[in-house]
């Protein structure tokens, strides 16, 4: 009689030990991943001016990590200004530039990003926009940097070697 009492609890216990060492640590849930990503962004730097119309495309250059896992990045880059102008050109002459794309960056806990994706147009509106940065990891936290950049005809300073 005794061992039919025993047997159950003997089982229990040892299926519960079991599950603990075969459990996944937090570490390799994804869903159990609270912290966000880290950007840091070295160019364009804040309050770089960009040039209009360069046949050459922003230098952007960045470092991106997780604890965890990296998913994606994106960059967009709108105006900064509240329209009024004392520009003499004729309207309808400038186009307000604005950029907007995603890239993958999965399976991967740190990133280098280097390229030049980013072309200004000849009939760019010259001013002031915001340029951000998001990114996301793989448990969906996201971070964000945001840079004040200037867009000219008169040159800047986007060009590296």
């Amino acid at each position: 009689m005794k061992t039919k009492f025993y047997f159950p609890m003997i089982f229990s216990l040892l299926v519960m030990v079991m599950s603990l060492f075969t459990a996944c640590s937090d570490s390799d849930n994804p869903l159990s991943d609270t912290t966000k990503p880290v950007i840091d962004l070295n160019s364009p730097t804040e309050g770089q001016v960009l040039a209009i119309g360069s046949e050459h495309g922003v230098h952007f250059e960045m470092e991106l990590s997780d604890d965890v896992m990296l998913k994606s990045y994106k960059i967009e880059i709108h105006n900064n200004f509240d329209h009024h102008s004392h520009d003499t050109r004729a309207t309808g002459t400038t186009v307000d530039f604005t950029f907007n794309r995603s890239y993958d960056v999965s399976e991967q806990r740190t990133a280098h990003i280097h390229h030049h994706d980013i072309v200004i147009p000849a009939n760019a509106t010259p001013g002031d926009y915001h340029l951000m940065v998001y990114c996301t990891d793989a448990a969906g936290n996201e971070a964000h940097v945001a840079r004040n950049i200037v867009l000219s005809t008169t040159g800047g300073d986007d060009r590296h070697h």
